[in-house]
């Protein structure tokens, strides 16, 4: 993939505005992207054995710019689940974050879990993709892991890759394959030896003190790493967690369909409490330092509070490089709509009855300023005037031919 593989626009752009972090804390070094509103309790994404902190850009991208808080982590150089415990609950304390909203995916699911079984006070909610409860069926795939501390780099990386289904894919999951694929070229032998020990280390999911309620199961239908046998384990010992299945996505839905995930993140934050905090958000600027862009928002509408309810989000107020909205990309459907709503108001209707040209136009300043006339009364006038208008040609029509049969009549 080296020398052919191009990163994608939006994560470019997401490097160019998001810090990177990294904190040394004893020996393990923390890697991270933590980015929202500090006053949100966070979500913490834990990625699978071949994922990097930054494989969940796309997440810290959208709930950020909504008021939440998101923190992405590379799993340490950890060689036990003991020292993973230790090592996460140091990192926690390093950050001051107390209490934590975890999506965990494959390996990062099931570590979410093991962390929740003996941390129950400060794990708030979970939410799995595509993970297991127990490494026995890895370990026995795995008979070389005892010496897999001392195998070769190219060797590790070969094994992670075959992992993910090769074959043709869509374009979204090849693109999502390729971008894993490239995060793995940059981890090191050691953090590759390290996540598959702790895949096929022996160990299990023992029960936790989390309710069920608190709980989302979030998989893909088509395939995964995963077996679908060990994804129905999950599914069987939490029966009261809720269910979000993706019909399509692979083994990286947070890549391939992240509007869906997203949306499901967000729906499970709301359920266990989680208030997004927009008013926190900074970016959007309100003096003159904005230029055009912000004289053009004030043009467009200066007393509609509703445009200023998802500006883009920071995580700190005196970033030197703020996400303001004007610059991030806005969610497919929000534009959609706001698409149709211009073209509905902007196009002028001319309709003809008989010899009379009546003009109906729908000026773009007046239904701006009536807020009260939905979009649907809108359509529904613009498909009556139109029927007005084909009657009335049709009309016209009928006119003009009986009353050149009539003429043509006189003339015989």
């Amino acid at each position: 993939m080296k020398g052919v593989y191009s990163a994608p626009g939006d994560y470019i752009y997401f490097k160019s505005q998001v810090p990177l972090h990294k904190i040394p804390i004893g020996t393990k070094q923390w890697r991270y992207y933590d980015f929202g509103p500090k006053a949100v309790p966070p979500l913490i994404c834990l990625p699978g054995t071949a994922g990097t902190a930054d494989v969940c850009y796309k997440q810290i991208m959208s709930l950020s710019m909504k008021g939440y808080r998101v923190i992405s982590v590379d799993i340490p150089r950890v060689w036990n689940h003991h020292e993973w415990i230790q090592a996460f609950e140091k990192f926690l304390d390093a950050i001051d974050v107390h209490h934590i909203h975890i999506y965990g995916t494959s390996l990062g699911g099931f570590l979410a879990q093991l962390f929740a079984q003996h941390r129950p006070r400060r794990v708030r909610s979970l939410i799995l993709s595509n993970t297991f409860l127990d490494t026995r069926s890895f370990s026995a795939a795995m008979p070389w892991a005892p010496i897999v501390s001392w195998t070769p780099s190219f060797l590790l990386k070969r094994y992670v890759l075959t992992g993910i289904r090769d074959g043709p894919h869509e374009p979204f999951i090849a693109d999502s394959v390729d971008f894993v694929v490239s995060q793995v070229e940059t981890l090191s032998r050691e953090d590759l030896a390290s996540r598959l020990t702790l895949t096929a280390d022996a160990a299990s999911v023992g029960p936790l003190l989390l309710t069920d309620s608190f709980i989302t199961i979030m998989d893909t239908n088509d395939y995964s790493a995963i077996p679908q046998q060990l994804k129905d384990e999950v599914s069987e010992r939490y029966p009261g967690a809720r269910r979000a299945q993706l019909k399509t996505g692979g083994d990286f839905p947070f890549l391939s369909r992240p509007d869906e995930v997203n949306l499901h993140l967000q729906l499970h934050l709301r359920r266990v409490g989680v208030e997004a905090r927009p008013d926190l958000v900074p970016g959007i600027p309100k003096g003159g330092s904005g230029g055009s862009s912000s004289e053009e928002k004030e043009k467009k509408d200066p007393e509609d509070p509703a445009k200023d309810e998802d500006p883009a989000n920071d995580d700190r107020g005196s970033s030197d490089n703020p996400l303001a909205e004007s610059q991030l990309p806005h969610a497919p459907e929000s534009s959609q709509s706001h698409s149709l709503d211009d073209q509905l108001v902007s196009n002028a209707i001319v309709c003809h009855f008989s010899n009379v040209d009546m003009m109906v136009s729908l000026h773009l300043g007046f239904l701006k300023n009536q807020h009260t006339i939905p979009t649907e009364t809108v359509m529904r006038l613009c498909a009556e005037i139109f029927a007005l208008h084909l009657l009335s040609f049709y009309v016209g029509s009928l006119y003009i031919s009986l009353n050149c049969n009539r003429r043509v009549g006189q003339v015989v």
